[in-house]
């Protein structure tokens, strides 16, 4: 297949995600597929809030039903987004599709190098991503398994029914358990999609400083022109970011807070778990929470890091060998790059390690006034 023939979908740096989101009709198609999973979800959602409001159970089953219902809200909210905004997004993919075709296209072995190991770092993210996907489905299943009183996997109120009560809990437990990969195949591949678009972002900031490493291998005859085609190479690295916060800023938003809420009610179910069997599935939910968001949040301090860097390889050339006019255009890039790019919270707040390391202070300090609270 030629490179330029090559379906978006198809984009090795992408793996199975653009599959997986073509094959539900959330990019690319639009078909029943899409509803047969938002509209369930929906309404299974809502009834989750209900059950919370009405409910009579034990605290336990309360705390793990308030993680649930916003986990579901969480993923809800990306259906909802891809569905609603399916245009920009594949609008973004083609934009993006330009830039690594231009990178797999090079005569470069270096920059064919950096290609491969982005394509390799992003397709074992998302395959790990998917096992702990997977591992949490298999928890949501198995957890009222191991309880010492009849649950559902999911808390949910339907009006004049006893949800516990034969054939009703097993129809209502079987469509449960059906619809667990489901929400993977929505929460999931979207993580993958940011994390990839970003360490996209991260290979041309790496692109960059190969190019402006290698100056002084070009004849000084050609520096001048190199140094433009980086200058514009990083305009167009810029407005790719600006372009992912534009898509995504707001619902990072909402995930700062859900992350907050879930991970907090996690430690606390962590203490009031009744069996072993139920420690360890609340210990998987944890680890496939927090390895999801420290990944984001890692990509996105890289990025911010790497593009500090470019002004750092434009330093490091042989610029004092260059004529004033080559000078100038060099220090204008410099300068450039000195003003890092950063994916956003909320348009506001720079997503990295810093604001992950405060959102777990903030997490502790409630979680020990609730223990305390509840003892």
């Amino acid at each position: 297949m030629e490179l330029q023939d090559m379906p978006t979908s198809e984009m090795p740096i992408f793996g199975n995600t653009l599959k997986l989101m073509k094959f539900w009709s959330y990019l690319f198609v639009h078909n029943w597929r899409r509803y047969s999973a938002l509209i369930p979800f929906g309404l299974i959602n809502v009834t989750q809030y209900v059950d919370i409001y009405l409910s009579t159970e034990s605290l336990p089953f309360i705390i793990r039903n308030v993680y649930l219902a916003v986990l579901f809200t969480n993923t809800l909210v990306r259906g909802i987004l891809l569905s609603l905004c399916r245009g920009h997004y594949e609008r973004f993919l083609e934009l993006l599709k330009g830039y690594y075709l231009q990178l797999l296209n090079s005569t470069d072995k270096h920059i064919i190098q950096l290609v491969t190991e982005a394509t390799q770092l992003s397709n074992s993210i998302g395959r790990i991503n998917l096992l702990m996907g997977t591992c949490t489905c298999i928890g949501f299943v198995t957890y009222p398994i191991f309880g010492s009183e009849r649950v559902l996997p999911y808390g949910m109120h339907v009006p004049g029914i006893d949800k516990y009560a034969s054939p009703y809990f097993e129809i209502f437990f079987v469509v449960q358990t059906i619809m667990a990969p489901m929400g993977c195949c929505m929460y999931i591949p979207y993580t993958n999609l940011v994390v990839t678009f970003t360490l996209f972002a991260i290979l041309m900031c790496r692109v960059l400083q190969h190019k402006l490493r290698n100056l002084q291998q070009l004849p000084l005859s050609r520096v001048r022109q190199e140094i433009i085609w980086c200058i514009q190479y990083q305009v167009k690295l810029a407005g790719l970011v600006d372009a992912m916060n534009e898509l995504n800023t707001n619902l990072h938003l909402v995930e700062f807070l859900c992350f907050g809420a879930m991970l907090c009610v996690l430690l606390f179910s962590l203490i009031i778990a009744q069996t072993i069997a139920q420690t360890v599935i609340v210990i998987a939910y944890m680890v496939m929470i927090f390895a999801n968001s420290v990944v984001l949040y890692y990509v996105a301090n890289e990025l911010y890091f790497q593009s500090l860097y470019i002004s750092i390889a434009a330093y490091e050339s042989n610029w004092m060998d260059f004529d004033v006019e080559t000078q100038k255009t060099l220090k204008f890039l410099i300068m450039r790059s000195q003003k890092p790019l950063a994916i956003l919270v909320g348009g506001v707040y720079p997503m990295n390690l810093k604001m992950l390391q405060s959102l777990l202070n903030v997490i502790y300090s409630f979680f020990t006034l609730l223990r305390r609270i509840y003892g």
